[in-house]
């Protein structure tokens, strides 16, 4: 389909989306014209009705796809009809009143600081003594960074700053940002590059595996997991809580939005706010605890 070919050029070219995004807008638009094709006998992108619409979210339910991945592939066709409309390939965008279907709120946990220690502690023989320096700095450094999975397995070994103490982070859509390191964490960067020079010499990758190449998603993950499953009983043990655990202490200390924000890499506030009900719950304690009026109702 051309067209599409066109609407993934420009995600990737002017909107710099990265190349597993556009991956996903477009198996998911291909989706829908498979299926309007098969139910409907249309393939032509200006006789797509609304009625098509409905009737392709009712066959994702019946195949017991959840509203989350739902509300993306419906983004993902809002999306190219946009496109289509902005460059005059249609006259009318047959999603424009169709809204995101209801999800419950997803709660991530963060990790508190006990647990975040003891993962860092732990000693797994089953790694080597490379593998083991490796998985503590990573632990460490997306809590004390709040860097994405992405960002970690790409983040180069030039981009390592040890004399300024701070890492260089290429984010979403190819935005770079500068983030800060405390000593400790330098300590141990320079304890995993001693090892990391018995692996492999002058790499691109800073992070690699013990064959000496890249790191990749699952290893990450994996990681993560394994070494908090034995501290914690939490439900999610992932990169991302990581993450969420780092925002939450830079709020919880009084750290305003705007800053988290710049340090997170999003791209508005809106995404940060989420941050901000761990925040308001300790408020809320604190206040229960400290004000004379609260105190005398206990």
């Amino acid at each position: 389909m051309e067209l599409l070919t066109k609407f993934i050029d420009y995600l990737s070219l002017e909107k710099n989306y990265s190349k597993h995004t556009t991956t996903a807008y477009q198996k998911d638009i291909l989706d829908f014209f498979e299926f309007l094709e098969s139910d409907f006998q249309v393939v032509d992108v200006k006789e797509v009705e609304h009625v098509y619409i409905r009737s392709w979210i009712v066959f994702l339910n019946h195949k017991n796809i959840g509203n989350r991945s739902v509300n993306r592939k419906i983004t993902s066709l809002k999306s190219f009809y946009s496109f289509l409309l902005k460059v005059g390939e249609v006259d009318k965008n047959p999603l424009s009143n169709q809204k995101s279907l209801k999800t419950a709120k997803k709660i991530m946990i963060p990790f508190n600081e006990r647990e975040i220690e003891e993962a860092m502690l732990i000693t797994d023989d089953t790694f080597s003594v490379f593998e083991q320096k490796r998985n503590k700095l990573i632990i460490h450094l997306l809590y004390a960074t709040g860097i994405r999975q992405a960002e970690i397995i790409g983040l180069r070994y030039k981009d390592v700053d040890l004399k300024e103490k701070t890492i260089k982070v290429l984010g979403k859509r190819n935005k770079e940002r500068i983030l800060p390191v405390y000593k400790e964490v330098v300590n141990e960067i320079e304890e995993y590059l001693k090892e990391r020079a018995q692996i492999i010499g002058d790499s691109d990758s800073f992070f690699v595996t013990k064959k000496g190449v890249k790191m990749y998603n699952a290893l990450v993950y994996r990681i993560i997991n394994s070494y908090f499953s034995k501290v914690t009983t939490k439900q999610k043990k992932s990169p991302h809580v990581l993450r969420h655990s780092y925002a939450t202490d830079l709020v919880n200390n009084g750290a305003d939005l705007n800053s988290v924000k710049e340090l997170l890499g999003h791209s508005s506030l809106a995404a940060t706010q989420v941050y901000t009900h761990n925040s308001l719950d300790k408020l809320k304690q604190v206040y229960n605890q400290a004000h004379p009026r609260s105190a005398k109702k206990k």
